[in-house]
């Protein structure tokens, strides 16, 4: 294959922001039907006053990267994931699904059209690529829109915590995410702006980001604002914790990870509620933040009302499991190494 050239940018310090690429993908949702969709070089949405958007918050979105490999190749990982858990989001807030494999086919378009936007192989880069849908009908009563837009803007973007392996603190959150049973469980907009005032209020007194415990009972381990959470306890297992009341997103990255820890690498991996009393009796060594734009950010410290939690293994970067998914798994993203089959989805 001909060599894509890429832009002129300083690949090594990109910040994770936005930037205008080339094209964005737009399709419309219009007399209960998908319209067939395309490129745009147009990356502004006009709306009327009354959209759906506006008043009752009909947003779903997704995240996922393009990756540029040691051969050339631009590839994604796992998109049909992305697929499905939009799939679920927009029944859950009674928006018209976007079809999975249109989805699929509608990132590999746009990122192959931004082909040389997506940052050299070994440069730390990525492209972000993030598919949303919003309620652009007009709707005053309390009810789904009629009319939807479902749209990818693509930008390539440096590591989502700066220093990349250099350890963190975080914060235990007064404040809960979701509610039990509610949309913790889903990708909407909603729950993120729901985050916002504790996210700004950790970064204020210092902090990476916020732990938010179980809305139930405040006493279980839940996930951070915008990533999973992995522990690794004294006898090395790796200790993924599930909601203790069905508020936690299912994160692809954390999913793969387990399913490499367990499959591939061989290590006990145990999935169950994790009671937050057991952070502070020392139980963990390992603490990380999973997620498509983090990755694994390793967490040196967990700060509380009650105390502080230190985790000695990722005191200085992701101790020894977290350090090895970590590597297995962008290995298989980048294509230097052999991941399970249909994991990479080749775009050009």
């Amino acid at each position: 294959m001909s060599e894509i050239e890429k832009k002129d940018l300083d690949w090594a310090n990109l910040s994770f922001a936005y930037m205008p690429t080339d094209y964005s993908y737009v399709c419309n949702y219009k007399d209960g039907q998908w319209e067939e969709g395309g490129l745009t070089r147009d990356h502004s949405i006009t709306l009327s006053e009354c959209a759906g958007i506006f008043h009752y918050c009909q947003e779903v979105f997704e995240g996922l990267k393009a990756y540029t490999t040691k051969d050339g190749r631009i590839v994604c990982f796992r998109p049909d994931m992305n697929a499905k858990r939009m799939h679920d989001s927009a029944e859950r807030l009674c928006m018209p699904a976007f079809p999975e494999d249109k989805f699929v086919e509608a990132v590999k378009q746009v990122v192959a059209a931004n082909a040389a936007w997506v940052p050299p192989y070994g440069s730390g880069a990525t492209l972000y690529v993030r598919p949303f849908m919003i309620a652009s009908g007009e709707v005053i009563g309390v009810k789904p829109a009629t009319e939807y837009q479902f749209r990818i803007l693509v930008t390539p973007v440096g590591p989502y915590f700066k220093g990349g392996d250099t350890s963190v603190a975080i914060t235990v959150s007064d404040y809960d995410r979701a509610a039990p049973h509610g949309t913790g469980n889903i990708k909407a907009g909603l729950n993120y702006a729901m985050s916002l005032y504790p996210h700004e209020k950790a970064h204020a007194e210092g902090y990476a980001e916020n732990l938010y415990l179980d809305p139930a009972s405040r006493t279980y381990v839940e996930e951070t604002g915008g990533a999973n959470i992995l522990l690794v306890d004294r006898e090395g297992n790796l200790v993924v914790p599930q909601s203790h009341s069905d508020s936690i997103l299912p994160s692809i990255t954390r999913r793969s990870l387990v399913a490499l820890g367990r499959d591939v690498m061989g290590l006990n991996v145990i999935e169950r509620p994790v009671k937050f009393s057991e952070l502070q009796a020392g139980d963990f060594v390992e603490c990380g933040m999973c997620g498509t734009a983090a990755v694994i950010s390793p967490v040196a410290r967990v700060h509380s009302h009650e105390g502080d939690i230190e985790f000695p293994a990722s005191q200085d970067g992701c101790g020894p499991v977290l350090k090895k998914l970590r590597a297995e798994l962008a290995g298989i993203q980048a294509c230097d190494i052999e991941g399970p089959e249909g994991w990479v989805c080749v775009v050009c």
